[in-house]
């Protein structure tokens, strides 16, 4: 019996199902210790380095940079190192009679929860080995002592994102049908017999099979050990229909009929054939004519900008208004602190974050966020929640995508405070380190497309968010100031609202108040 431990890939934080391996980090043969990253691995929220909760020497590497793996697949096998550092010598295993090598098909009841409570035991004792290190989804106990509360799992029907039953109920009698917990339930999941137990780990399918009626319990899953796949859900909810055989309608001709030309050739006189505009040898687009120079697959950042913008516009009512502002005082007063204080003056950037969130905190209702909840009957209804604080989130440019980190508590730091931490921000989301905590909890987004060169964009809202403030570039136009003509600092900026959450007031509202603000900056930050 082999000692070597697997170590499956963790949910990396909301929710996610899948993971791009970019790079290893260590190579076969190798010695590694608990908690010392072993892979580079790629969501759709951020690059993060995965940590080994064994200790040994890797036996082997699941997967090649660049394969996308799912969430519960092996990632990396190592086998235990004893105190002397060898390799530990596995026990040998009693002879087994020959007569006894034949097993039964069908394994008795009790035959089987000795099975699967074993393998939950035999999980939890290699959990106590671990260093209590935790990465946004999973970790080993031993770190702190203290094993993590579960609440008791529901006999009904799973709810959105709630467990997924692991193995039906057997017809028991006594205290012995509930020895299984809530906690053994999770800890199956993740040490499953092969061939015995079923599991879902993407919240995504049980809601797509619960939105289906399709009953998880019995539908065989064609994962790695029963695990049950989106294509699965997919499979039982449009089943394959068998085409019906039909007979031809030159069936019952005669054979000479049957093979005769329809159409007599006809003679053509020979000439140069035209030759296909493609001589490549790629592959030919039939709708277009043209060669396909490429085919790239659409995962990672950009797939999860595609699937949060379709759902932006699917879902959400938005209207866009928007207001030119005269800057001149803004640009003005960050020049006069720049010369006072070359090395600490706070970018245009975040004064204006520090003036949404003064307005966020005037017109709250554009600092919500709309949910479904279950109402006293029973059924589904719309809820707005407000939020006791304001997290802005700040659309940034990498080489990986379009991304959005966020600064925590922005309604309570300085205009200083607010710059140095949208710089550190930046500069960890275009290294492709930021967590996906960073990268998510936005309440509110503000979006500089001005630095692409542009004056204004109908941006679209950062689903679950409820409106976007975009500024664009500040460039000299004429405006008229005191009934004269003169050549000022002048931005656009635009606001996109969830017309579901506020009216049109509300909006107009608030973008004012970022516009006065942006005009005479003095007062209004004298006033915070």
């Amino acid at each position: 019996m082999s000692e070597t431990k697997v170590f499956l890939l963790p949910d990396l934080g909301e929710g996610l199902t899948e993971a791009e391996l970019v790079n290893w980090l260590v190579s076969v043969g190798d010695e590694i210790h608990v908690d010392q990253p072993i892979a580079e691995v790629e969501t759709a929220k951020s690059m993060v380095e995965v940590p080994s909760p064994y200790a040994g020497r890797v036996a082997e590497l699941h997967g090649e940079p660049g394969q996308t793996l799912d969430v519960g697949k092996p990632l990396i096998s190592v086998t235990p190192l004893d105190t002397l550092g060898e390799t530990r010598i596995p026990p040998v295993e009693p002879a087994v009679n020959e007569t006894r090598l034949v097993e039964p098909v069908e394994a008795p009841v009790e035959t089987k929860r000795v099975e699967a409570k074993a393998a939950a035991e035999t999980y939890r004792e290699e959990e106590k080995a671990g260093s209590g290190n935790v990465l946004i989804g999973y970790g080993t106990p031993g770190g702190h002592g203290q094993a993590r509360r579960t609440r008791p799992r529901r006999s009904t029907f799973p709810s959105l994102g709630g467990p997924a039953p692991l193995v039906e109920p057997a017809e028991t009698k006594g205290p012995e049908a509930k020895f299984t917990t809530a906690a053994d339930d999770r800890l199956l999941s993740r040490t499953r017999v092969p061939g015995k137990l079923g599991a879902v780990i993407s919240p995504l399918v049980r809601r797509m099979a619960k939105e289906h009626g399709v009953d998880l319990g019995h539908l065989q899953g064609s994962g790695e050990s029963g695990l049950i796949m989106r294509r699965d859900v997919e499979a039982a909810i449009n089943p394959l229909v068998e085409p019906v055989e039909t007979k031809p309608s030159w069936a019952d001709e005669p054979v000479e009929a049957a093979i005769k030309p329809l159409v007599e050739p006809v003679e053509t006189a020979s000439g140069p054939q035209v030759e296909p505009v493609e001589t490549s040898g790629r592959p030919i687009d039939p709708r277009t004519g043209l060669s396909i120079a490429s085919r790239t697959p659409v995962r990672g950042v950009r797939k999860a900008v595609a699937a949060n913008m379709t759902r932006s516009r699917t879902e959400i009512p938005e209207a866009t208004v928007w207001v030119d502002v005269d800057a001149t005082a803004l640009v003005e007063m960050r020049s006069a602190l720049k010369k006072a204080q070359p090395h600490d003056t706070p970018g245009l950037l975040a004064f204006i974050a520090r003036f949404v969130t003064a307005g966020l905190k005037k017109y709250p209702e554009l600092n919500t966020r709309i949910v479904t909840a279950e109402d006293t009957s029973g059924g589904e209804q719309q809820e707005i929640v407000a939020f006791d604080g304001v997290n802005v989130g700040f659309a940034a440019q990498t080489d990986r995508g379009l991304v959005v980190p966020s600064v925590r508590r922005a309604d309570k730091l300085s205009a200083r405070e607010l710059d140095s931490e949208i710089k550190r921000l930046t500069s960890v989301a275009r290294e492709g380190k930021a967590t996906p905590a960073e990268l998510g909890g936005g309440t509110f987004t503000l979006n500089n497309y001005g630095v692409f060169g542009v004056d204004g964009s109908a941006a679209i809202i950062n689903y679950p968010e409820v409106a976007i403030l975009g500024v664009g570039r500040i460039i000299d136009k004429p405006w008229v100031v005191n009934g004269e003509l003169a050549v000022r600092k002048v931005t656009e900026l635009t606001l996109t609202f969830d017309h579901r959450v506020c009216d049109g007031g509300t909006a107009a509202g608030f973008l004012r108040y970022v516009a006065d603000a942006i005009e005479n900056p003095g007062s209004v930050l004298a006033d915070m």
